[in-house]
């Protein structure tokens, strides 16, 4: 697996990384995110009230879906052709990350299609015109990149900005339905929402953990982890670490974990982490303005090697 993504962030480091995460990250600081705001918000109004309409509906499908998949691959710009399989790639991306199991084995293919989809459809003769995979040509063009790490770097957009903000979102819904109190506490004060947001990601981190390779002798508390080894860093157990979050199994919308791990940390931390915020933000403050509770009539968690969330999550709302 990391020979397929050889040349994308999360497989490079020092001034190869650098270089690459600059061009990703460009579109998708505060700033330049600034702008499409008021369309987030827009289509997060006009879906939510749709979807409270029906009084029934899937968060884990319709709801959760819905934002990531429609604003964001028009972000990215994306031809057509291909788009209705990019959260089949997503979930076959994290699969194929995780440890060699059966899952694993059988996303292989999933991510050969998605490979052969971004080295051949995501061309600039079929981009939308300003996009953010654009900008990864214009970078190769300019040579602040090489050309051969475009396809990884389209997967760099095409993947992790689309699963962990959906099942992040599915996550909290399931949160707050489990926790009427906190999700009062939401509705009576908006203000409290990006700490609460926070918290989602604080409690149920979409991506649990990541292995590293060990470059030299780690001594941690006593106990020898070998260079040429690989460790597992896990976010999620970290954000439940007593020492750092008193009472940490509780969900708490007022605890402001602002420090929490579920975007990860250091230099490869989540380019996107803005990104899904300002999704998750708008979203919920429309669900907080027509929603008094959530009630859970069907669950069923999504199994994958790496990603924490919901296949099916059909609650009722009132």
């Amino acid at each position: 697996m990391n020979q397929v993504l050889l040349g994308n962030t999360l497989c490079s480091d020092g001034a190869d990384h650098d270089a690459l995460r600059d061009v990703l990250v460009r579109p998708l600081t505060p700033r330049a995110l600034r702008p499409v705001r008021d369309e987030i918000t827009a289509e997060a109004e006009s879906m939510v009230e749709n979807l409270v309409a029906q009084g029934t509906f899937d968060a884990a499908t319709e709801l959760a879906n819905h934002l990531p998949v429609t604003v964001v691959s028009d972000l990215v710009g994306l031809p057509e052709k291909g788009r209705e399989r990019m959260l089949l790639w997503g979930e076959g991306l994290f699969n194929c990350i995780g440890p060699m199991n059966d899952r694993t084995i059988g996303s292989f293919r999933v991510l050969e299609e998605m490979m052969d989809y971004a080295t051949n459809e995501a061309v600039p003769e079929k981009l939308k015109p300003g996009s953010w995979a654009v900008g990864i040509h214009d970078a190769v063009a300019r040579g602040e990149v090489p050309a051969q790490a475009c396809p990884v770097m389209m997967i760099d957009y095409m993947g992790p900005s689309l699963d962990t903000t959906i099942c992040a979102i599915a996550n909290a819904v399931w949160l707050f339905a489990n926790n009427p109190e906190q999700w009062d506490l939401v509705r009576e004060d908006p203000r409290l929402m990006p700490s609460a947001v926070n918290e989602v990601l604080r409690y149920d981190a979409p991506i649990q953990d990541f292995s590293r390779h060990v470059a030299r002798d780690v001594d941690m508390d006593g106990v020898l982890i070998p260079a040429g080894s690989r460790a597992i860093v896990f976010y999620g157990a970290a954000n439940r670490d007593e020492r750092k979050y008193p009472d940490p199994d509780r969900f708490d919308v007022g605890r402001r974990p602002g420090d929490h791990l579920g975007f990860g940390a250091g230099p490869h931390a989540c380019v996107g982490m803005n990104l899904a915020r300002i999704e998750m933000l708008p979203l919920f403050t429309a669900l907080a303005k027509r929603i008094r509770c959530f009630t859970i009539l069907e669950s069923e968690p999504l199994l994958n090697n790496v990603l924490r969330g919901f296949k099916t999550l059909r609650v009722a709302v009132s």
